[in-house]
C-alpha cells in the first residue's frame, strides 16, 4: 500500500465532514488553478469542444472549458461525503427525478433495465442516488485502478449502498449477461473511447468516434429495456433526472442502435455542455488515413 494512497484516503474522510458549501468553494478555486496549469488536460478540453461546437465562439468555448475544470474538481471533491458520510446527510443533498412509473419500474420491475449513464461529472452521485432507494439487485463496470488501496476504496465508495456488484471491466460479458437475464439492472458508460479493438465509428457530433458498442449488445443479448439517467451539479448537491426508457431499441442493428446512443447523448450534452467529461480524448482513436486531433 503506498504512503501517497494512505494519505489521500485519509484527506477524503476528513473532508467528508466539511459543510457543503465550503467545500464546492474548494471545488472552485482547484477547478481554476488546473484549468490555469493542467496545460496538456486542457488542450484535449479545447480541442474537444473545438470538433464539437464549431458554431460557438472562442470566448463561449473558453467559458465552458474553464467551467468544466471547476466541475471536474468539485465532483471529485465531493466523493469524501458521496462515500464516507453518514446516510442522512448523504441522502440530503440527493434529489430524484422522473415519472413515478419509470421510478417504480426501476426499483422494483421485473425485467432487466440497462441505465445509460453517460460521462457527467456527476455519474458517481447518480449511481449512489438510484442504488439507495432501488429493491433489486444492480451491477456496474469499472476499470481497476492501478494502486491496489485506491481500487479498495472506490470500489467500497461505489457499492457502499443497495446490493451492488463491481464487476471488473477484465471480467467480460459473461457475467454482466447471467445477472441482467435474472432481471438485475445494469448501471453503464459506454461513451469513452476504448480503442479499435472494442469499437466501431459511428458519428459523435459529426465526427466519426470510436464507440463501444456495448449498450446496443447487452441489451439485445440480456433482454433490457435502456432507461438514460442524468446527473446534474447544482449548489444543493445533485439532481439524478431518469428518462423514459427508449422505444423500439435495440432493433438487432448495431451500428443504428449506436448511432441513435450518440444522436441521444449528443442532445444531453447541449443542456448541460460544461458537465460533461471534456477532459477525456474522445476522438483519440481515428479511422484508418484521417490525422490525428490531439
Amino acid at each position: 500500500m503506498s504512503v501517497s494512497a494512505r494519505i489521500g484516503i485519509g484527506f477524503m474522510k476528513a473532508l467528508a465532514h466539511v459543510p457543503l458549501p465550503v467545500l464546492r468553494g474548494a471545488g472552485t478555486a482547484l477547478g481554476r488553478l488546473l484549468h490555469s496549469v493542467a496545460l496538456p488536460r486542457r488542450r484535449v478540453v479545447d480541442a474537444n469542444l473545438k470538433i464539437c461546437f464549431p458554431e460557438l465562439s472562442d470566448a463561449q468555448r473558453s467559458s465552458i472549458s474553464r467551467e468544466t475544470f471547476v466541475y471536474f474538481a468539485q465532483s471529485w471533491l465531493d466523493r469524501a461525503w458521496l462515500w464516507h458520510a453518514p446516510r442522512e446527510v448523504v441522502e440530503s443533498r440527493l434529489a430524484v427525478r422522473g415519472a413515478k412509473e419509470d421510478l417504480d419500474e426501476l426499483a422494483s420491475g421485473e425485467q432487466a433495465v440497462i441505465l445509460f449513464a453517460p460521462h457527467f461529472y456527476g455519474l458517481d452521485a447518480g449511481a449512489t442516488t438510484l442504488t439507495m432507494h432501488m429493491g433489486r439487485p444492480s451491477m456496474t463496470i469499472y476499470t481497476t485502478q492501478r494502486d491496489p488501496m485506491v481500487d479498495a476504496w472506490a470500489r467500497e465508495g461505489r457499492t457502499r449502498f443497495g446490493n451492488v456488484t463491481a464487476l471488473e471491466r477484465t471480467d467480460g460479458v459473461k457475467p454482466v449477461l447471467h445477472r441482467l437475464r435474472k432481471g438485475e439492472v445494469l448501471y453503464l458508460l459506454p461513451d469513452m473511447d476504448f480503442g479499435p479493438s472494442q469499437s466501431i465509428f459511428v458519428p459523435f457530433f459529426g465526427v466519426d468516434a470510436a464507440t463501444v458498442p456495448s449498450l446496443s449488445r447487452f441489451a439485445q443479448l440480456g433482454r433490457a429495456i435502456v432507461m438514460p439517467v442524468l446527473t446534474r451539479v447544482t449548489p444543493q448537491g445533485y439532481e439524478v433526472e431518469l428518462l423514459p426508457r427508449w422505444e423500439g431499441f435495440p432493433t438487432g442493428d448495431i451500428v443504428a442502435d449506436t448511432t441513435r446512443q450518440n444522436e441521444m447523448l449528443e442532445g444531453y450534452i447541449r443542456t448541460m455542455p460544461s458537465q460533461y467529461y471534456w477532459v477525456h480524448r474522445r476522438f483519440k482513436t481515428r479511422p484508418e488515413g484521417t490525422p490525428t486531433i490531439y
